[in-house]
Protein backbone atom coordinates (compact mmCIF):
# COMPACT_ATOMS: atom_id res chain seq x y z
CA UNK A 1 0.00 0.00 0.00
CA UNK A 2 1.44 3.11 -1.15
CA UNK A 3 1.94 6.27 1.77
CA UNK A 4 -0.96 8.90 1.73
CA UNK A 5 -0.09 11.74 0.70
CA UNK A 6 -2.21 15.26 1.87
CA UNK A 7 -1.96 18.59 0.67
CA UNK A 8 -2.69 22.00 2.19
CA UNK A 9 -5.43 24.22 0.65
CA UNK A 10 -3.80 28.00 0.07
CA UNK A 11 -6.23 29.24 -2.89
CA UNK A 12 -9.93 28.36 -2.40
CA UNK A 13 -11.18 31.68 -4.36
CA UNK A 14 -12.82 29.84 -7.35
CA UNK A 15 -14.04 26.54 -5.15
CA UNK A 16 -15.43 28.16 -1.89
CA UNK A 17 -18.06 25.77 -0.77
CA UNK A 18 -15.77 22.73 -1.58
CA UNK A 19 -12.40 23.55 -0.32
CA UNK A 20 -11.04 25.77 2.92
CA UNK A 21 -8.04 27.63 2.87
CA UNK A 22 -5.43 26.23 5.37
CA UNK A 23 -6.87 22.66 5.75
CA UNK A 24 -5.71 19.69 4.93
CA UNK A 25 -7.33 17.26 1.98
CA UNK A 26 -5.95 13.99 1.27
CA UNK A 27 -4.76 13.45 -2.38
CA UNK A 28 -5.65 10.23 -4.30
CA UNK A 29 -3.56 9.50 -7.14
CA UNK A 30 -4.04 10.37 -10.78
CA UNK A 31 -1.26 10.39 -13.37
CA UNK A 32 -3.08 11.74 -16.10
CA UNK A 33 -4.37 14.23 -14.19
CA UNK A 34 -1.22 15.66 -12.60
CA UNK A 35 -0.23 15.76 -16.62
CA UNK A 36 -3.40 18.42 -16.60
CA UNK A 37 -1.92 20.75 -13.73
CA UNK A 38 -4.55 19.11 -11.91
CA UNK A 39 -4.99 17.26 -8.19
CA UNK A 40 -7.81 14.79 -7.07
CA UNK A 41 -7.94 15.50 -3.47
CA UNK A 42 -11.16 14.31 -1.44
CA UNK A 43 -12.90 17.74 -0.39
CA UNK A 44 -15.73 19.10 1.45
CA UNK A 45 -18.40 17.13 0.17
CA UNK A 46 -15.77 13.66 0.96
CA UNK A 47 -15.67 13.24 -2.63
CA UNK A 48 -12.70 12.86 -4.59
CA UNK A 49 -12.75 16.15 -7.47
CA UNK A 50 -10.53 17.79 -9.68
CA UNK A 51 -8.77 21.24 -8.80
CA UNK A 52 -5.74 22.81 -10.10
CA UNK A 53 -2.47 22.02 -8.21
CA UNK A 54 -1.65 25.63 -8.03
CA UNK A 55 -4.42 25.73 -5.39
CA UNK A 56 -2.44 23.37 -2.72
CA UNK A 57 0.88 22.99 -1.37
CA UNK A 58 2.41 19.77 0.01
CA UNK A 59 1.97 18.92 3.41
CA UNK A 60 5.19 17.61 4.82
CA UNK A 61 3.90 15.56 7.87
CA UNK A 62 6.20 13.97 10.05
CA UNK A 63 5.69 10.20 10.81
CA UNK A 64 3.93 10.67 13.96
CA UNK A 65 1.42 13.01 12.74
CA UNK A 66 0.95 10.74 9.55
CA UNK A 67 -0.38 8.21 11.45
CA UNK A 68 -2.31 10.29 14.00
CA UNK A 69 -4.06 11.77 10.41
CA UNK A 70 -4.39 8.85 8.97
CA UNK A 71 -6.15 6.94 12.04
CA UNK A 72 -8.33 10.15 12.82
CA UNK A 73 -9.81 9.42 9.33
Amino acid sequence: MNKPRFVICIDNADYPASLERRKIYEVLADPEAAKLGQIRVIDESVEDYLYPAACFVDAKLSEDVLVAVVEAA
